[in-house]
Order: C-alpha cells, then sequence, then structure tokens
C-alpha cells in the first residue's frame, strides 16, 4: 500500500523498483528461517553495496548515490516490508556510522573509511548504549585514557547492532578522568575496528524481535587505539551523537512503516480470502474499520515523515518533527500488527503466517534509538518553547 506516492521522481521510482527486485529475490524467500534462526546473511551487506543502497546518502566523491533523504527512506521502507532486520542493518549503517564520520570526520577519515562502507566491504555500527546507559546516554562509563600517540580503552557497549559484522564501529567512549569528571562533554567519538588488540565481541542477545539482525555486547580489555582514530573534537561525541540520531530516528520511522504496511497488506489479503458464515471477513463492516485505520494511520505517518525528510534536506532545524516521526510510525508499527493479528485471529498467532513476525519486529521500534517516552520529552521541550 503506497497510495498516497503521487509525486515520486522517475529515479525514486526506479529506487524503489530496484529494492523491490532486490527483496523478492534475496531476501523474501528466506527471510521467516533466518528469524527462526537468528541468523544474519553477510552476502546481503555486498548485495545492498552492489546496489549502492548502502551510501544513499553520502556524496559521490566517496562512492555514495549523494541522494536525499526522502530517496533514502522510501528504499529503506521497501526493505523493511519485507524483512525488519535486513533494514535496520541498512538503516544503522546509513545513518548513525556513515553520517557521523561524514559530518565530524577529517578528510583523511572520511578517505580512508566512507567508500568502503558506501561500496558494502565494511559494514558500520554505533556504539552509545551500555549495560548501565540507556536512555541515559551521557552516563557512559566505557573510558579511553591517553598513552603516548594513542589511547587506551577499557569498557563495555550494549545492544551494538550488527556488532558481529561490523568493519567499523563508531563508539562513544569518556576520555574525561576520574578525577575531573565532565559529564555529558566527557564524552569522544572513536573509528573503532575488530583488528584492534583487545576488541572482543560478547555476549549476542536472544532477542523477540529482528531476531535476523545480530545485537551484541563489545568488550574492549585494555584495547590500544591509534591517535588517529578519535573524530572531531575531544569532549563532543555525545554532542555528535545526538545529532547523528536525527538521522537514525527518520530511518526508525521509515522501518516502522515497512513493517505496519506488511502487516496491513497480509490483513487485507487475509480478509478477502477468509470466509465466516459464508462470507468473506473484508465485507464485515468492523474488519472494514480496521482495515480503515490501519490504511489512514500509515499514511499519516509516511506523509509526516517525508514532510520533516524534506524539510531536514533543507537545513531546516527539525529535532522536535524527527522525534514526532519516530514516535508516530513507531506505534502506528505496534497498532497495526496488533490489529492485524486480529483480524487473522488464531492463524495470526502462529508462525504459518508473517504477521506475528511484524508484531515481534514492531515492538523495538518502540525502544531503540530512544524510547518512545525519551520521544516525547524530546517534543514536549521543543512545543513548551516560547
Amino acid at each position: 500500500m503506497m497510495t498516497d506516492l503521487h509525486d515520486l521522481t522517475e529515479e525514486q521510482r526506479a529506487i524503489i523498483a530496484t529494492a523491490r527486485a532486490f527483496t523478492d529475490s534475496q531476501v523474501r524467500p528466506f527471510a521467516a528461517q533466518w528469524d527462526r534462526d537468528a541468523y544474519f546473511e553477510p552476502s546481503l551487506v555486498r548485495h545492498l553495496g552492489e546496489l549502492g543502497f548502502l551510501g544513499m546518502l553520502l556524496p559521490t566523491e566517496y562512492d555514495g548515490l549523494g541522494l536525499d533523504a526522502r530517496t533514502y527512506l522510501l528504499a529503506l521502507e521497501e526493505v523493511a516490508a519485507v524483512d525488519a532486520s535486513v533494514a535496520v542493518m541498512m538503516s544503522v549503517h546509513n545513518s548513525l556510522p556513515t553520517q557521523l564520520l561524514h559530518a565530524f570526520g577529517t578528510e583523511a577519515q572520511k578517505r580512508r573509511w566512507l567508500a568502503p562502507m558506501a561500496r558494502g566491504e565494511l559494514l558500520g555500527a554505533f556504539a552509545l548504549s551500555e549495560p548501565d546507559a540507556g536512555s541515559d546516554a551521557s552516563a557512559v562509563r566505557c573510558r579511553a585514557r591517553r598513552d603516548g600517540d594513542g589511547w587506551i580503552v577499557s569498557g563495555t557497549k550494549g545492544w551494538v547492532t550488527s556488532g558481529t559484522h561490523a568493519g567499523v564501529i563508531i563508539a562513544m567512549i569518556r576520555t574525561d578522568t576520574a578525577d575531573d569528571p565532565k559529564g555529558s562533554k566527557g564524552i569522544s567519538a572513536f573509528i573503532l575496528t575488530p583488528d584492534l588488540p583487545g576488541f572482543g565481541v560478547g555476549k549476542k542477545e536472544d532477542k523477540m524481535g529482528m531476531r535476523a539482525s545480530p545485537t551484541v555486547q563489545l568488550v574492549f580489555d585494555e584495547m590500544r587505539v591509534p591517535a588517529d582514530r578519535l573524530v572531531g573534537a575531544e569532549g563532543m561525541g555525545f554532542i555528535y551523537a545526538m545529532q547523528s540520531l536525527e538521522h537514525g530516528r527518520l530511518g526508525i520511522a521509515a522501518q516502522s512503516i515497512g513493517i505496519a504496511r506488511a502487516a496491513f497488506n497480509a490483513a487485507r489479503a487475509y480478509a478477502t480470502e477468509r470466509k465466516q458464515f459464508g462470507t468473506p471477513i473484508a465485507e464485515f463492516q468492523g474488519v472494514q474499520f480496521q482495515l480503515a485505520d490501519m490504511a489512514t494511520r500509515i499514511t499519516a505517518a509516511r506523509s509526516l515523515l517525508h514532510t520533516v525528510a524534506a524539510a531536514k534536506d533543507r537545513g531546516v532545524a527539525v529535532s522536535g518533527e524527527v522525534s514526532m516521526c519516530k514516535l508516530f510510525a513507531s506505534e502506528t508499527a505496534m497498532w497495526v500488527t496488533t490489529h492485524a493479528i486480529q483480524i487473522f485471529g488464531g492463524y495470526g498467532y502462529v508462525k504459518d503466517y508473517p504477521v506475528e513476525r511484524y508484531f515481534r519486529d514492531a515492538k523495538v521500534t518502540e525502544i531503540y534509538e530512544g524510547t518512545s517516552e525519551v520521544q516525547r520529552i524530546i517534543i514536549g521541550r521543543a512545543v513548551s518553547k516560547v
């Protein structure tokens, strides 16, 4: 269901068609099994890179496609409508590590890392949260201390998407000292790679949804990090992270819309086939009302997202509106998938049909990259300014 998209360019239509062809051949036949096995398919990174889908927002000088945010979000929704696990890998890579490096990295850092990331030779990840630092991201305790011309890093990062396969991780690490704590101003951004001595992958989370996207802890044991891996200015990492999360939250909104759209399409198809009392249930007003509300919410979420994305492309400050997108789209995904299961009845509760997977995948969109409660705080502060 994309009936509200009437103003697409030929380029945008071509990118949607490319994303659809990719997911139909490389993802759809395997998505349910990947979910059951909690299996990440590494070849997807190469395929997405070959299509340009891992550098959609990067300039062509770094082998990116140089596209606007709306076009990227259209492709991301298309992928999410087939497999949200693949979409979150694509979303995190395109938004957090690549955009942070592009915005704040040195030219040497950008030349070294961005082109391989755009080509799919290196998968990107982002490490901010820790076991004891979630919504309060400024409370990170993973610490770096100076050592000659480099840094020694010790600590643990949690909830790292793609952490098992990432070749580049942008990590937020505390560079102040216990004797001189600086709060959020004591956090710096570093480029980490798995080849650094002391780098380790810890516990892999056994998740309810997004099971084909590995989420892990990263453990740094006296890990030596070269001086040229510091991104931007020391102590500015928290600010860089918060700005980069705007891109990430737009991506989660698009992902949420894709999940909701998939659930709606499945419920609509089922309602036209399933008969009760000799009549397709799609002819019952109660079911029609549910489908009507599902379609309306999806259309509203997408319209909000694309309006805000276009404003961000124009350089407008839209942090509050970005949070509105993430909040409304994620809650739409949860609402739509819940009602999709209700339309399926008992069949919606079993794995023979995909709506139970959509339901499980939807829930985390209300949690990661800022919970719904955090989004309401951001929105509340924005609308309360005089």
